[in-house]
């Protein structure tokens, strides 16, 4: 089982759903932030009749994502890894998901049954189109951040309306997509900075159940945060493990 482990971070090959997997990376430490990025709430394509439908054209998906059956397994699912997760946040910390429109529901439903009651808002990604041949490029609201915490916000975010981030960027602003396998659920730095340097402190440990390439491993390392990272698919683990040296390495 593939492990890493220097300088106070350390990531694991293991089953977010299990806590004995937060018990191997996490010990007795807790985290400020859980920064998570879940398989999203896509659901198996089925027919009528309840075959499965062929892939779309000569579309081949990629083996990194995953699909449920219903939104009720999904809320299962969500249910298992936030609650072992949680077990592992400090009392104030935050509890910070990524994830597409048809699981904002089923996470919302979850936070509150876990005692996550104060929701400060989501963090919306508008990804950029590659337009060509011209200067305008579209925007979409790409994927979000859901935001709960146990504790009350500051005075001064209770009293208002939760809040609406917002960030306009491409898919792979900084390019290294490419150079780390290109996983589906990719995340560019400049997505994730202003959630960690909104909701920890440099020092601070910071969790990520679902590592994927290493994204938010490596921004932690390069923002002075401690990570502490999961990840269960064993090329996607080894990945991870291997972002984080070279990153640990421009450090040293």
């Amino acid at each position: 089982m593939q492990e890493f482990k220097q300088a106070g971070h350390h990531h694991i090959q293991g089953d977010s759903t299990q806590k004995i997997s937060f018990e191997r990376v996490m010990g007795n430490d807790q985290a400020k932030l859980i920064l998570a990025d879940p398989p999203y709430c896509l659901l198996t394509r089925r027919r009528k009749k309840g075959d499965l439908r062929d892939p779309r054209r000569a579309k081949i998906e990629h083996e990194a994502v995953t699909r449920f059956e219903n939104i009720k397994e999904y809320r299962h699912f969500t249910h298992k890894w936030m609650e072992a997760a949680s077990s592992y946040l400090e009392d104030d910390g935050i509890f910070c998901i990524w994830t597409n429109l048809l699981g904002k529901e089923p996470i919302a439903q979850v936070a509150e049954e876990l005692g996550f009651k104060y929701f400060w808002g989501e963090f919306i990604w508008v990804k950029l189109s590659s337009e060509k041949q011209t200067n305008e490029k579209l925007g979409r609201i790409y994927e979000v951040a859901m935001v709960f915490s146990k504790k009350a916000p500051p005075v001064q975010d209770l009293n208002s309306a939760p809040d609406a981030w917002s960030l306009v960027s491409s898919y792979d602003d900084f390019k290294k997509g490419d150079d780390w396998g290109s996983h589906p659920n990719h995340k560019s730095f400049n997505v994730i900075e202003p959630l960690l340097r909104r909701f920890s402190k440099v020092g601070e440990i910071v969790l990520d159940p679902f590592t994927g390439s290493g994204s938010t491993p490596e921004a932690c390392i390069r923002m002075k945060r401690i990570i502490r990272g999961i990840e269960l698919r064993d090329e996607w683990a080894n990945m991870s493990q291997k972002r984080m040296a070279a990153e640990l390495r421009k450090t040293t």
